[in-house]
C-alpha cells in the first residue's frame, strides 16, 4: 500500500535527518520534494497545491528551524498535516440504525461495490449485526447470481429477487428483512462504465424511496485523479455519506484517497485491503498518515492480532522473548500463527522499521520447507541457532532435501521474527505519538 509514495518521502527525510541544523533553503527544497512526491503519487493538482501551503505555515516556523533535531521535527509537522487533511473530524462508523436500516453502495461498474456488500456484511456481523445482501443491478448479466455465490459461501441472508423493478426490489427487500428480524439491508446498486442519466435516475429512486442510513460511494484506489471527477459527479447528482477505497493493497500511488478526501469533504470509512472477505478495515486518518510516512500502523496490527491470536499463545511468546528462550521451534510456531495474520509482507510492513527486511514466506509450501529444515536439526541446534555453521548448514540441507540458501534463509527469517516480535514484548504496542521514531513535543 502506497510503496511508491511512502519509499519517496522515507528518501526525502532520510536526507534531511543527515543535516545537523536546517535552513529556510533546507526547508523550501524539502517542501518542493514533498510536492513533486505527491504529484508523482496522483494527488490532484489543485489539493498539491493546498497541502503545501499548509505545510509551508507550519514548517518554516521556530518550531523546526531551532529544533535540536530539525529533520525529526519536520517529520513530526508533516504527520500532523498530513494526518489533519486526511481527517474527517468525526467518529467514522456505518450507520445502520433503523427496522430494518438500508446501507446503499454506489459506483461505478468494476469499482467493487459487489465484493465491498459481501465484505460489509462480514465487516457488520463481526459487531452483531445480522445483514440482507440484495441485488439491485438488473443490467449487468448475472450480477445477482454473483452476489448470490458469495453470500452463500459466507453464509450472509440473500434476496432472491422476484420482482421487475429496481424500487420494488427495494421496497420488497426491505419488507422481507423485518420479517426475519434483519439488519442492516446492503443494496448492491447498478453500475456503468460511466455515469449516465439512466444510472442516477435510479439511484435517486432509490434514495427517496428507501431513505437510506448510509449510502456510501465505492471507488478503484488506483483510479487516480478520475476518482475526483467521478467523486463529485454522483456527490452532484445523489450525494453520499462516505467513501469506500477498494483494492488499497495494491495502490503504490494513494493519490485517490488524498485527494478525494479533500475535494469531496466526505470521509473515507472504509478500505479494501484484499480479496478476502474480511479484507476491510475502518480508514484512520493518523493510522494512514503513519502508513504513508513509512512509520508503521501498529495500531492496526495489534486489533488483527487481537481477533485471530488466543491470548495465552501471545502470553507465553511475550514470556520467551522476555526471558530471552525463543527457539527454532518457536519459530516454527509463530509461523503458523502469524498466517492468521495475512500475509506476512503486510504485518512487517506496519510495524516502524521493519519494513524494509527480509519478507518471511508463510505460504503452504514455504510452511513444509520451513518444517523440513527444522527437523533435520538437532534439538541443541534448535534451542541454539548460532551454533549452526557452515558445515551444519551443508548437512541440514542435505538431510531435509533443500539448499544451503534455503537454511541461510530460514535463520535470517528467524532473526526477523524475533526482532519485530519483540516489539510486543516490550507491551508499548498501541498507537500513539511515542511510537513514532522522533523526539516528543
Amino acid at each position: 500500500m502506497f510503496e511508491n509514495i511512502t519509499a519517496r518521502l522515507s528518501e526525502i527525510f532520510k536526507s534531511l535527518r543527515r543535516k545537523g541544523k536546517l535552513s529556510k533553503k533546507d526547508i523550501e527544497n524539502g517542501l518542493k520534494d514533498i510536492r513533486l512526491a505527491l504529484l508523482e503519487a496522483d494527488v490532484n493538482y489543485k489539493v498539491v497545491k493546498e497541502f503545501i501551503a499548509r505545510l509551508e505555515k507550519s514548517a518554516t516556523g521556530e518550531r523546526v528551524l531551532k529544533s535540536f533535531t530539525p529533520g525529526e521535527t519536520l517529520l513530526r509537522v508533516v504527520f500532523e498535516e498530513l494526518r489533519d487533511f486526511l481527517s474527517s473530524k468525526e467518529k467514522i462508523e456505518i450507520k445502520t440504525d433503523g427496522r430494518p436500516g438500508v446501507v446503499m453502495l454506489i459506483g461505478l461498474q468494476g469499482s467493487g461495490k459487489t465484493t465491498t456488500a459481501v465484505k460489509v456484511a462480514h465487516f457488520l456481523r463481526k459487531r452483531g449485526r445480522k445483514s440482507l445482501l440484495v441485488p439491485c443491478d438488473l443490467k449487468r448479466p448475472a450480477a445477482a447470481e454473483q452476489l448470490k455465490i458469495m453470500a452463500e459461501k459466507g453464509e450472509f441472508p440473500f434476496y432472491e429477487i422476484k420482482e421487475e423493478t429496481i424500487e420494488k426490489i427495494g421496497l420488497a427487500s426491505v419488507e422481507y428483512a423485518k420479517k426475519e428480524g434483519l439488519s442492516p439491508v446492503i443494496l448492491d446498486t447498478a453500475g456503468r462504465l460511466h455515469i449516465d442519466d439512466a444510472m442516477i435516475e435510479e439511484l435517486v429512486h432509490l434514495k427517496k424511496l428507501l431513505s437510506p442510513k448510509e449510502i456510501l460511494l465505492v471507488l478503484d484506489s488506483m483510479t487516480g485523479q478520475d476518482a475526483v471527477n467521478i467523486g463529485l459527479e454522483f456527490q452532484k447528482k445523489v450525494d453520499f455519506d462516505g467513501i469506500v477505497l477498494t483494492k488499497m493493497d495494491g495502490d503504490a500511488r494513494g493519490g485517490a484517497a488524498f485527494s478525494l478526501r479533500y475535494v469531496t469533504k466526505r470521509p473515507i470509512k472504509l478500505i479494501g485491503t484484499g480479496e478476502k472477505s474480511d479484507d476491510l478495515e475502518f480508514f484512520h486518518a493518523d493510522r494512514m498518515a503513519s502508513r504513508i510516512l513509512g512509520m508503521g500502523d501498529l495500531s492496526t496490527l495489534v486489533e488483527r492480532a487481537t481477533e485471530v491470536i488466543e491470548k495465552e499463545e501471545a502470553e507465553e511468546a511475550a514470556k520467551k522473548f522476555k526471558e530471552d528462550r525463543f527457539t527454532l521451534e518457536d519459530f516454527r510456531k509463530q509461523i503458523k500463527i502469524l498466517q492468521k495474520l495475512g500475509p506476512l509482507e503486510k504485518v512487517v510492513g506496519m510495524i516502524p522499521g521493519m519494513k524494509s527486511l527480509s519478507k518471511v514466506d508463510v505460504n503452504g509450501d514455504a510452511i513444509k520447507r520451513i518444517e523440513s529444515i527444522i527437523n533435520s536439526m538437532t534439538v541443541f541446534e534448535r534451542n541454539n541457532p548460532k551454533i549452526i555453521d557452515g558445515s551444519r548448514r551443508k548437512r541440514i540441507a542435505a538431510g531435509s532435501g533443500t539448499t544451503v540458501s534455503e537454511v541461510n534463509r530460514l535463520l535470517k527469517d528467524f532473526e526477523v521474527m524475533k526482532r519485530m516480535m519483540k516489539q510486543f514484548s516490550k507491551g508499548n504496542i498501541g498507537f500513539s505519538p511515542s511510537s513514532f521514531p522522533f523526539p516528543q513535543k
